[in-house]
């Protein structure tokens, strides 16, 4: 029976042995999220959370000015600073709420919102208007707490994963970017891996916020080293996981890897790859399937990209209909919205991907289940060190 009902619960989880569950609202009182599986043995604190959170924060230049501090705090599943193997509570509450911004809201459904969905599902009277509820991407933030954690324990096999946005509106980075290039993009504003393009990006976002407009973009994540053979035959291909990970994100439209959508125009001849020896080990020469072949990870790179649409809340006035006398209207959102949403977008890609190759890992047996060893805990320290202090000096500069 139990088994039974779990099938039919709603869809507030992910993974299978690293499960994580998202709850709260945009106004409620916090939100945050539960991680089951985490073997015992790994540090954990707030300071590694709250570095990962500060990258989707809000109240910053070129994003939403909604002054939330995000500061996480840990209720259950540590002790002495090391995970006990229990489940993981994190919640982080919610400060700085204006509710009184969405009465409109509440009798006249957002176009491009899940306003209108929630509502023919769930019936108006159980429909949480302010700031969208649960629908909002205020939710990302349990998502990004998980991703920490599994970020820090991809360390063990050295993975590193990094994103950064690729193209804004109709502005695209054209050049080769290095995956330290893209790592260090989290210092920048509008997460640009270049200098030239980070400058058309910040033109293009005080050119929305001036006309009470916004743009979509393109999101693309870089993993480093990735271990090889992560993902299962047939429904449990690694790219269909990141796929359902990725399209999980809210306003994400579209997802490919390698050459993706590229591929539908070439030849055989152009688009298999060559296999080649390289220091010594077998590789392919150029990367085009993205580190994925067969669903599997093959040891290259695994490069992804997720297109996410323009922010839906936007000043300039929109058709709806009024609830109370369904009658055409107009509405004008007001509030504190991003003019771009995948700059932020970027670290919940991170987090959902991390999220990903864990659970993954963890099913091949490459990440310990149940408790990590001393010498397991010592590498990664070193190496989660290694990768919160790199880009560090480019701060200040950018």
């Amino acid at each position: 029976m139990k088994k039974l009902l779990s099938i039919f619960m709603p869809g507030n989880s992910f993974g299978k042995l690293f499960k994580i569950t998202t709850f709260g609202e945009s106004h409620g009182p916090a939100v945050g999220v539960v991680i089951d599986g985490v073997p015992a043995g790994l540090p954990l604190s707030v300071e590694d959370i709250s570095f990962e959170l500060s990258f989707r924060k809000p109240g910053r230049l070129y994003v939403s000015g909604r002054r939330e501090k995000d500061e996480p705090e840990i209720l259950s599943g540590i002790f002495n600073g090391r995970t006990t193997g229990a489940p993981i509570t994190v919640i982080v509450r919610n400060t700085d709420v204006m509710s009184s911004l969405y009465e409109e809201v509440r009798y006249k459904p957002r176009p491009g919102h899940a306003d209108l969905p929630y509502i023919m599902k769930y019936g108006y009277e159980n429909w949480d208007y302010r700031g969208g509820g649960r629908a909002s991407a205020r939710e990302t933030v349990g998502r990004v707490v998980a991703g920490a954690v599994a970020k820090k324990l991809l360390m063990l096999t050295d993975t590193w994963i990094a994103a950064h946005l690729r193209s804004l509106g109709p502005e695209e980075l054209t050049e080769e970017v290095s995956f330290e290039e893209v790592l260090c993009s989290k210092y920048s504003p509008v997460r640009a891996s270049k200098k030239s393009i980070e400058e058309k990006f910040e033109a293009l976002v005080k050119s929305a916020l001036q006309e009470g407009d916004s743009y979509g973009g393109i999101v693309e994540a870089i993993v480093k080293n990735p271990p090889i053979g992560l993902g299962d035959p047939v429904f449990d291909k690694i790219k269909a996981d990141l796929a359902k990970a990725i399209m999980s994100i809210p306003a994400v439209v579209g997802f490919e890897y390698g050459l993706g959508f590229k591929m539908s125009k070439m030849r055989g001849s152009e688009a298999n790859d060559e296999i080649i020896k390289k220091d010594g080990k077998l590789g392919w020469r150029y990367n085009y399937a993205g580190g994925i072949l067969g669903g599997l990870t093959n040891g290259e790179n695994i490069i992804i990209r997720c297109a996410f649409k323009p922010t839906s809340s936007i000043r300039k006035p929109q058709k709806t209909i009024d609830l109370r006398n369904l009658q055409e209207t107009t509405i004008s959102v007001i509030g504190r919205h991003d003019p771009a949403v995948a700059i932020r977008g970027v670290a919940v890609v991170e987090a959902m991907v991390a999220l990903t190759l864990v659970d993954h890992a963890m099913r091949s047996d490459i990440i310990p289940k149940v408790k990590l060893k001393e010498d397991d805990v010592n590498l990664i320290q070193e190496r989660w060190k290694r990768y919160v202090n790199a880009c560090k000096p480019m701060e200040g500069s950018r």
